[in-house]
């Protein structure tokens, strides 16, 4: 790397970035672990996303020991490997996010007792795999489209960049909407708990993540509409994109920290907080003590949503009033 920072400041920050991708790694794969000891659902949201966390942190460890050793030898790599080792991550991150708002999707129907869920319930998740499978394939194809044309004007790549921003950028205005309704719906909060975390919590780190994603895609589609043909933008700081972003020997070290701070703060910090909220939890067998329920109200069943006299929230009162007139009137 060319110096612009002396290359002790590039070494430990590579060692940094190195370290926090090893914590975060060995995190989720204790709780991986967890998840057996307390003997939960093996295929869950949680274990999905505490897998794609693990994932995506094996990944960025790989990628930032080859920096530590030699930046060439990441980049000579044969095309399958090399590809991997650079979009996998980011579309393991947005699967995260579609899979995050598919939960939160399902939190809500379920908190507002709707009969709606079970009809939507399907829809909603090939949708959420649709729009997945969607952007692995538009990046893998324009990725290999780009290898094997001369694409001296770099389109095939604004094509994937504008195609995969947008789709960060609705996935993450959706994300949004989710965590306002659950923040004003109070039943939302009850079930959460009852899984072993609390609204607040789902509130703050739903839209910490959401915010950090919709500035990361406001940042690309930027850079791309004012990058000029064939000349890096200063406001690109030397890459299109965080991903695209390959760091050789005449890489300007300050253009590294910018790429490092970028990356920490659009891929790391998402990624853990994403882990963090999805930890392994011993859940609560009784909440009466939590105030939750009285002990009167529940069966054998320990879950608050499986109480056939639950709690009504107000958006259930009208269409239980109406059942209840019917019931009356009826001889």
């Amino acid at each position: 790397m060319s110096a612009a920072i002396p290359w002790a400041v590039v070494l430990g920050l590579t060692v940094l970035y190195t370290a926090l991708c090893s914590l975060l790694f060995l995190a989720v794969y204790v709780q991986l672990w967890l998840l057996l000891h307390y003997k939960q659902k093996r295929l869950s949201y949680q274990s999905l996303l505490l897998f794609k966390c693990l994932l995506w942190a094996g990944f960025r460890i790989v990628l930032f020991s080859f920096y530590l050793t030699n930046c060439a030898q990441a980049n000579a790599l044969q095309p399958f490997p090399h590809k991997l080792l650079y979009c996998a991550p980011i579309c393991l991150q947005f699967s995260t996010l579609c899979l995050l708002n598919l939960y939160f999707s399902q939190v809500i129907f379920k908190a507002r007792c709707s009969p709606e869920y079970n009809r939507y319930k399907i829809p909603l998740h090939f949708g959420f795999i649709f729009t997945t499978l969607a952007f692995v394939i538009v990046n893998l194809s324009c990725i290999l489209i780009a290898d094997g044309a001369d694409d001296q004007h770099g389109w095939i790549t604004m094509i994937r960049m504008i195609f995969s921003d947008c789709l960060f950028f609705a996935c993450s205005i959706s994300l949004a909407n989710n965590i306002y309704r659950i923040a004003n719906m109070s039943p939302a909060y009850v079930y959460l708990e009852s899984k072993g975390t609390s609204g607040n919590q789902a509130v703050v780190i739903g839209s910490v993540i959401s915010v950090l994603y919709i500035l990361r895609a406001l940042y690309n589609l930027v850079v791309v509409s004012i990058q000029p043909e064939n000349k890096p933008s200063p406001f690109s700081y030397g890459w299109r994109t965080v991903p695209d972003h390959v760091v050789t020997e005449e890489t300007n070290s300050l253009e590294y920290l910018i790429f490092g701070i970028i990356l920490l703060f659009c891929e790391l910090l998402p990624m853990s907080l994403m882990a963090y909220f999805f930890r392994a939890k011993k859940l609560r067998q009784n909440l009466e003590p939590a105030g939750m329920v009285n002990s009167h109200s529940f069966g054998s069943r320990a879950y608050f949503f499986d109480n056939p006299r639950r709690y009504d929230s107000d958006d259930d009162l009208p269409r239980l009033a109406g059942a209840r007139a019917e019931r009356g009137r009826s001889p």
